[in-house]
């Protein structure tokens, strides 16, 4: 990978950030804030959070389809990439699923 795309300029770099951003907001959501609530009786953090990572979930989506188009991605690549957002880890894993 270029250093040009991991810039926010192109939906490529776009992408690779906020899939990041999603990956990170997801394991914050399933290690932190759910223990936090169901062991601690503190249901604050899952509201900030959970809201925070909706945010950044529909952000990925939507960058996910701009690349897509953009780079005229194969169908099966986009949902593979759609697919990563739903496992722990999943979305730092994205440039080389993207570079196949």
């Amino acid at each position: 990978m270029t250093k040009e795309d991991s810039s926010l300029k192109t939906p490529l770099g776009r992408l690779l950030k906020v899939g990041f951003a999603e990956g990170v907001s997801f394991l914050v959501l399933l290690f932190i804030a759910m223990p936090l609530k169901y062991m601690a009786d503190m249901p604050a953090p899952v509201r900030i959070v959970g809201m925070l990572h909706g945010v950044l979930f529909i952000a990925y989506a939507i960058a996910l389809l701009q690349a897509g188009f953009v780079y005229k991605w194969s169908i099966l690549k986009v949902i593979i990439a759609f697919l990563l957002s739903f496992i722990p880890f999943g979305t730092f894993f994205l440039d080389r699923v993207l570079k196949r």
